[in-house]
């Protein structure tokens, strides 16, 4: 199976949990009289519309290259992460928002099933998160990992609830607010989530030099094929699931040109064997001293 077709049964999966999951939240947050719960069941409703928008994107971004986008589609995975955070943003704040309002205003606690359907949840979640970002590592994909960090994200804020109801039930009168408090919590959580997501995306599109390890990989892999003595610079980008490579290699100053052309393509093939994830590679020869 490629990356693609990997990338994309991860997405489906999300958007499956997630809509399972929210329906689930909804009905026992307010069945149960949870806030928390229902802070949840918010953020798992947004996840629903970001996971479609990461298949989407995943899809795009497969597209091979044309004449009007030499370097592929792949941009489109960044974007994609931006839209994913503006959805997380934009839960965070409502919740907030709504959490305050019940904290300022006395409130029936909520019922005790809640906490087994929130154990269930924290479980579920863990485990979606655990899938989606081996999938995300195995892809490469900036998008999926977004993604899968929504799972770790509604997770803790799971976590956060099953807190915040248990102290409203076992401490009783006085101590309602608790689950609200619990969901006010959730909401930063999510917003420091959304700076983790955010910070790795806007590297990808601003093309910041990320990648040290791989760079000295090729550089090493280089000076194994024949005819290359040594490496000067290596900056590779990432796009999409992709990466390209602009290589500086240094050959004997005494071979003709064809001999330096035929030493860098044989380079670019065998570096493309050696990693697959590498889409296209540009060297530049030159001569030794």
């Amino acid at each position: 199976m490629d990356k693609t077709q990997t990338a994309q049964k991860a997405s489906i999966f999300s958007i499956i949990g997630n809509t399972l999951l929210a329906l689930c939240k909804w009905l026992a947050g307010y069945f149960g009289n949870s806030y928390a719960l229902i802070a949840d069941a918010i953020e798992s409703t947004a996840d629903i519309f970001s996971s479609i928008l990461v298949l989407l994107g995943i899809r795009y971004a497969s597209k091979p290259a044309d004449s009007n986008h030499p370097y592929g589609h792949g941009r489109i995975e960044p974007l994609v992460t931006f839209a994913v955070v503006g959805f997380l943003i934009i839960s965070a704040t409502i919740i907030a928002t709504e959490s305050i309002n019940n904290i300022r205003t006395p409130n029936e606690g909520p019922k005790l099933f809640t906490l087994f359907v929130l154990g269930a949840i924290i479980a579920w979640k863990e485990i979606s998160y655990r899938i989606v970002i081996r999938k995300a590592k195995q892809t490469g994909s900036t998008s999926l990992t977004a993604d899968a960090w929504h799972h770790r994200s509604d997770a803790i804020t799971s976590v956060a609830a099953f807190i915040g109801i248990s102290i409203a039930i076992y401490m009783g009168d006085g101590y309602e607010s608790a689950d609200d408090w619990a969901a006010l919590f959730a909401s930063g959580v999510i917003l420091y989530n959304s700076y983790r997501i955010l910070k790795p995306a806007w590297g990808e599109i601003m093309d910041k030099d990320t990648y040290t390890d791989m760079a000295n990989d090729i550089s090493n892999f280089s000076k194994t094929v024949e005819g290359v003595l040594n490496t000067e610079k290596c900056h590779i980008r990432k796009t999409g699931m992709s990466y390209y490579v602009d290589l500086h290699i240094i050959v004997d100053k005494n071979i003709t040109v064809k001999e330096g052309h035929d030493i860098a393509h044989n380079l670019k093939r065998r570096l493309m064997e050696y990693k697959p994830e590498i889409a296209d590679v540009l060297i530049h020869v030159e001569p030794s001293k």
